[in-house]
């Protein structure tokens, strides 16, 4: 049984919050965990349906996820593309939402090497030439001319979510994706002024900002998701991420989301816990993905090995980074309570993200709010995240008939977690 606060809604989760020129009705986000609700690179009811469940429950800002800029940037065929001809539906959604009380934002990106010709149209680009092992493909270094354009389709695709009505855009700096691809010495081995020093690694990242600064004029807030750190040797670690931090405060964006890990190398440090291997090749589809799918049954666990999963646990690299910078961040990683959302806050963050407990729950901020919980029922099994690479994103909870084999995943999964709290 829970104990149950008489005074819930007097806590600072439930003030508003400034960021850049938008004001949240409270200090909750919904983080961009990716849906896989837009097939055809499109929204869909199902996408809107979610969403505005998510504002009606409460939040304070509700986060699209993963916006590919241009067609090269998509690394599933269920995830958004930014073109003009999707932005009417967009505007419903967005409109939706601020019918019920919340702002929307919206994450903006491009996967670089993270995808497959089949889904993205061409060879997929990254900062260097090299082999994606979980395409598996071959990947090609952009050209300055390449670059130079992403550059701009960032800016066009901050033009398209004004627009559609978007408060606010989150752009993806991180877990290894095209802009964290060439801050990364680990993925990026050029010789040219777009790689070596840190400063040169930074480039890209700086006109993207840069653009995106100009296009969201005074009126839209900018958040960029950037890394801690890497989470292995080769990568960055957090003495550099911090440099990188400190740039995106002189280039004067509204606000920091601070993450870690790196999908190709290290993905279980965005999300901790196990990936759940059984569930992933459970729903695959064996045609397009036979080898990833021999590979994890081969050597799953030695491919994506488990980080153990513990509450808010980025908060004490986060604190780190906290004391060094002046600027607005907005905590991400491990908030499933109360309790840990109280202690985020009065560390010094503007807010908070969160998506699990909202997969599970997209009333979970009302409840909260309302003194019916302290904490969310997501023990963490990770099914979500095995279920979304192929199908939509849910939760054990929401699906009937799962085979034996899923829910003792599942089971052993949650019984590690809690045993480690």
């Amino acid at each position: 049984m829970q104990n149950v606060d008489t005074h819930p809604s007097e806590s600072q989760i439930f003030t508003p919050c400034q960021i850049g020129p938008i004001t949240l009705r409270n200090r909750t986000i919904r983080s961009a965990a990716f849906e896989n609700m837009c097939p055809g690179n499109k929204p869909s009811q199902q996408l809107f349906d979610y969403h505005t469940a998510v504002a009606r429950g409460g939040i304070g800002m509700t986060t699209i996820a993963y916006a590919a800029v241009s067609r090269s940037g998509l690394s599933f065929d269920g995830q958004l593309w930014m073109r003009p001809e999707i932005v009417p539906e967009l505007r419903r959604l967005t409109e939706a939402i601020h019918n019920l009380g919340a702002k929307a934002s919206i994450q903006l990106g491009h996967c670089g090497n993270m995808t497959h010709h089949a889904t993205c149209g061409q060879t997929p680009i990254g900062a260097s030439t090299g082999f994606n092992l979980y395409s598996p493909t071959f990947v090609r270094a952009m050209s300055e001319a390449e670059i130079l354009q992403t550059v701009d389709d960032f800016g066009n695709a901050v033009n398209l979510a004004r627009q559609a009505g978007f408060d606010c855009v989150e752009i993806h700096a991180g877990h290894g994706y095209l802009i964290s691809q060439f801050l990364s010495p680990y993925t990026n081995r050029r010789h040219d002024r777009w790689g070596g020093s840190l400063d040169n690694r930074m480039r890209f990242m700086r006109l993207v900002v840069e653009k995106v600064m100009q296009a969201a004029g005074n009126d839209m807030a900018v958040v960029i998701k950037i890394n801690m750190f890497d989470g292995f040797r080769r990568g960055m670690q957090e003495p550099e991420c911090l440099l990188v931090a400190q740039e995106l405060e002189r280039l004067g964006v509204h606000a920091l989301v601070l993450s870690a890990g790196f999908v190709s190398k290290a993905p279980m440090q965005v999300m901790r816990g196990a990936m759940p291997l059984k569930t992933l090749a459970h729903y695959m589809d064996m045609r397009r993905f036979w080898w990833l799918k021999a590979g994890l049954a081969l050597a799953g666990r030695l491919m994506i090995p488990t980080v153990p999963y513990s509450d808010a646990y980025f908060l004490e690299t986060a604190k780190r980074f906290r004391s060094a910078l002046s600027m607005p961040l907005i905590y991400v990683g491990g908030i499933t309570d109360r309790n840990h959302m109280e202690q985020v806050l009065q560390s010094g963050f503007v807010a908070f993200q969160m998506a699990r407990a909202l997969i599970r729950d997209t009333d979970f901020v009302n409840k909260i709010q309302q003194g019916e919980c302290t904490r969310s029922l997501c023990c963490h099994s990770n099914y979500c995240i095995g279920r979304m690479y192929t199908l939509d994103m849910r939760c054990h909870s929401c699906v009937d008939n799962l085979p034996r084999k899923i829910q003792r995943e599942i089971s052993a999964a949650e019984h590690l977690n809690s045993s480690l709290q």
